[in-house]
């Protein structure tokens, strides 16, 4: 392995440099998505291995004034599930440099939430929503929320969570007739669609690529109703390829993870709920960093810890490969 090169920066052995951290605030949520989790929920993490706000807050700071990131996205489990969250955006928002601060929800209690979090210094947010339709909301959520999910929506807009991003997975035999209707309601409504493959993530272990609506699907059937064409300009780390709806303005998204990996453009550091960094959605590996925090070390110590876990990175998440083995952790307890 080739030596680290002294920068101060979360760097990789392949020219990658990480500048957006995914936090986790809770592995808990108020839905039970079949895809995501069992009807009874899972073996929440005890509080007492969780980060307090002052430990997170600390972390963000590391990661922010000494490692070079730019960009903190509050995920869960549900971040609206966590006490204190508005206190804990308000402490990263008061980060000099300021970094850009978003929150990928499921938006089932943020109509009452939209003002406060603007207020603390959320920019934007994600809210996840793969039906309209009661019925099979209902079916794939365990919940009856669809009507709450629609009033955050509005809610997000209304307030400037701009650009209210939606994030829909298509299932086959399940919902992969919704493409055309959930870019309809989004073009109606403001809201910018992004289509996510389904990825193996769950903690029963029983993803089935037969399952996935693949991206060329999504896109074969959006251009049944729709003329798209790729937006122009560079795509960088974002995970989304993105076309323009009808010439644009309005553009939807697509993220293939799974048949267009984008691991070589990666520039996403995570931390968990229980103070792991992982410096990849699917790594079956974590550095420690409530340990360092909780035996006393220096935020350059931490920094150095943080530092060593992204040169570790690996070229690609491997899902196509034929030894792929799942994390042992399920995307609930990663974040998003």
């Amino acid at each position: 392995m080739s030596a680290r090169p002294d920068s101060a920066l979360l760097v990789d052995r392949f020219g990658r440099v990480a500048t957006d951290l995914r936090v986790s605030l809770t592995d808990r949520c108020n839905l039970r998505c079949t895809y995501c989790m069992p009807a009874e929920g899972l073996d929440w993490l005890p509080k007492p291995e969780l980060l307090t706000d002052d430990e997170l807050t600390r972390l963000i700071g590391v990661a922010v004034t000494r490692l070079g990131v730019t960009d903190v996205r509050f995920t869960g489990g549900e971040p609206l599930l966590r006490p204190g969250l508005e206190a804990v955006i308000a402490a990263t928002a008061a980060l000099e440099p300021r970094p850009r601060i978003s929150m990928t929800t499921n938006g089932v209690s943020l109509d009452r939430r939209a003002a406060a979090l603007v207020a603390a210094g959320l920019n934007r947010v994600n809210v996840s929503l793969d039906t309209l339709d009661p019925v099979r909301f209902r079916t794939l959520t365990r919940r009856d929320r669809l009507a709450d999910v629609f009033e955050g929506l509005a809610a997000a807009r209304d307030a400037g969570l701009t650009p209210v991003k939606v994030n829909s997975v298509l299932m086959r035999g399940v919902n992969e007739d919704e493409a055309v209707p959930l870019l309809r309601f989004c073009l109606a409504h403001g809201y910018q669609l992004r289509f996510i493959e389904q990825m193996p993530l769950d903690p029963q272990h029983g993803w089935d690529r037969g399952d996935m609506v693949t991206a060329e699907e999504i896109l074969a059937e959006l251009r049944t109703e729709f003329e798209l064409t790729p937006e122009p300009g560079e795509r960088g780390g974002a995970p989304a390829e993105r076309w323009l709806v009808a010439g644009g303005p309005a553009a939807v998204g697509v993220i293939a993870s799974v048949t267009r990996p984008f691991c070589a453009a990666c520039d996403r550091t995570r931390l968990t709920a229980d103070g792991q960094v992982r410096n990849c959605l699917f790594s079956r590996s974590e550095t420690d960093l409530r340990a360092l925090l909780r035996g006393g070390a220096s935020d350059g110590e931490i920094a150095d810890r943080w530092r060593a876990n992204s040169w570790a990175k690996a070229a690609g998440h491997g899902i196509n490969d034929a030894g792929f083995q799942q994390p042992d952790r399920p995307m609930s307890a990663i974040g998003g």
